[in-house]
């Protein structure tokens, strides 16, 4: 069904789409992958950019706390690497035999005739292996990953670091200096504004009109300023930003009623117009 009809036929409901993030949140943080993206990341720092291993983590955390994202941030200070190569060594060795299919999930997310959205700051790749892990396969109408976002995904063939000048983001974040201005980074990705109007654009999303389901707080509360309705999943904690907490993304029948409510209103409204034409025509 095109989007354009879709819209139509739903315009009158509160919600008319469901923007789901993928990685810890259509599977839980128990799962361990987190852990093993964070290691694989820190693996690719060291081997791959020669950064130096005692440094390693206190770099990822200014990176992501000023980026968003460890690759975002790598690119902003000066680092010089290949998208790809770095999504084969951070997701491809991911051991994704811990998930398993999620029957539950699935009929939850096939029992809403909404439109329903992947935007997800991984790869293509690591997104479909999720998504066939959990046996979610045919169950969204478009799936929004970082290729979407980036597609020219080829940089030239990385150079020395250590002949390029890197900004040394450490020193800056222990002496913040504000007549320093920050690089700033080519990656589009959450939880920057700019990378949810595209997908806005791109899924023509009405973020008035639609549920934004994520783990990331910080996400969370950029999709909250971009007129997101929002639900945080992982925790039932609520802070600012936040409209629905979930524990786990199977909560979501018991908190949000009223998307079942208006299927069950809409569907009665169907077979009350059959029940009159059958009568007429009678």
């Amino acid at each position: 069904m095109a989007y354009e009809e879709h819209f139509q036929q739903t315009s009158e409901a509160k919600y008319d789409c469901l923007l789901f993030d993928i990685d810890d949140t259509l599977y839980p943080l128990s799962s361990g992958l987190a852990m093993e993206v964070k290691k694989n990341i820190q693996e690719y720092m060291v081997q791959k950019l020669g950064i130096e291993e005692d440094k390693v983590q206190e770099l990822c955390l200014s990176l992501y706390k000023i980026y968003g994202t460890t690759m975002a941030g790598l690119k902003a200070v000066g680092y010089d690497f290949d998208y790809d190569d770095f999504h084969r060594f951070v997701h491809g060795r991911l051991p994704y035999s811990t998930l398993k299919p999620d029957p539950i999930l699935r009929n939850i997310i096939l029992s809403l005739p909404i439109w329903k959205v992947v935007f997800t700051n991984a790869d293509k790749a690591h997104a479909a292996k999720i998504i066939a892990r959990l046996g979610l396969e045919g169950c969204f109408e478009k799936i929004i990953s970082f290729e979407t976002l980036n597609p020219i995904t080829k940089t030239e063939s990385p150079v020395d670091t250590k002949t390029r000048e890197i900004f040394d983001i450490i020193s800056y974040m222990a002496n913040p200096d504000s007549s320093i201005e920050l690089p700033k980074t080519s990656v589009v990705c959450k939880p920057s504004e700019g990378a949810f109007e595209q997908v806005f654009k791109m899924a023509n999303i009405n973020p008035k009109k639609t549920l934004f389901f994520d783990d990331s707080i910080r996400n969370i509360q950029t999709g909250k300023r971009v007129g997101l309705h929002t639900v945080w999943v992982g925790t039932s904690h609520r802070e600012e930003g936040v409209d629905i907490a979930l524990e786990h993304i199977h909560n979501i029948r018991e908190a949000l009623l009223q998307l079942w409510d208006a299927v069950d209103d809409k569907a009665e409204e169907i077979r009350t117009r059959q029940k009159v034409a059958i009568e007429t025509i009678a």
